[in-house]
């Protein structure tokens, strides 16, 4: 186990002290309860180190429209 030192607001220790009272644990497993959630609900990021790559195309076929007709099919 790690031991660590943080900074609260005064309001905030206060609440955590309070919590800890009233159920009869220690303030430091308030403290680790309170990270456990954290960690639960912000899972991992998409992994940065991951060079992006375009998608393969994939084959739809021939375009049969007119280079001409481009533009109106374009902003449709």
């Amino acid at each position: 186990m790690v031991k660590t030192q943080i900074q609260l607001p005064d309001t905030l220790y206060g609440e955590a002290k309070r919590i800890a009272h009233e159920r009869e644990i220690s303030f430091a497993e308030v403290v680790r309860r309170g990270v456990e959630y954290v960690v639960r609900i912000y899972p991992p990021l998409a992994d940065e180190t991951k060079a992006w790559s375009r998608p393969e195309p994939v084959h739809l076929g021939a375009f049969h429209a007119s280079p001409e007709a481009w533009r109106d099919l374009a902003n449709d």
